[in-house]
């Protein structure tokens, strides 16, 4: 049932054969992750570029005084690694953590590269998916810099209603860049309205 989720994710994006989406879903093997277990931590390097099958997980990072700041949310469907590390095989600025036990199916460094070379295709796919998360960080970049807090709080509630609500009022604080205090404060003046 998960390759079939991720062929057709694929298929959105990149016109394969079946002997082409066979041998790109082969490149990939499962894992499990349990509850507040990581898939990866900052200082590793990222090994994989994986599609969440089921669950979710926050992608964060911690500064020098320990803080959290979370990047973003992956759930079902979508698709997880820290390119930056993967791409250039260098240590992790990021952390992978499972919010919920989760499934991903995962392609190593190695295999990618092997696919690339193997169907064309392939490289349009991961170009094409590329460019649709820089839009998505570039337009929480505005958002962050152009909206008050309570329309971001607003934003995130409309547009992921299902990833809102496995959030603790942390994790989601420390995607909107406010304090658990503030959100709290938000959520009541947006409950009584």
């Amino acid at each position: 049932m998960s390759i079939e989720r991720l062929q057709q994710n694929v298929l959105k994006n990149a016109a394969l054969n079946k002997e082409e989406l066979h041998t790109f879903c082969e490149a990939f093997y499962p894992k499990s992750i349990a509850k507040k277990q990581y898939l990866l931590r900052q200082g590793d390097i990222c090994k994989f570029e994986g599609y969440v099958t089921k669950g979710c997980f926050r992608v964060f990072t911690l500064d020098e005084q320990g803080k959290e700041h979370v990047l973003y949310f992956a759930i079902k469907d979508w698709w997880i690694t820290d390119i930056d590390s993967f791409t250039n095989q260098k240590p992790s600025f990021l952390t992978i953590q499972a919010l919920e036990d989760s499934e991903v199916l995962l392609v190593d460094h190695q295999d990618k590269a092997r696919l690339y070379t193997e169907i064309p295709q392939i490289e349009q796919l991961f170009r094409v998916m590329t460019q649709k998360t820089l839009v998505a960080l570039q337009r929480r970049m505005i958002s962050n810099l152009s909206q008050t807090a309570d329309a971001r709080y607003l934003n995130f509630i409309e547009k992921y209603p299902q990833i809102a609500q496995k959030l603790t009022n942390l994790q989601l604080a420390s995607y909107l860049g406010i304090s658990h205090e503030f959100l709290s404060k938000i959520r009541s003046k947006t409950a009584s309205k």
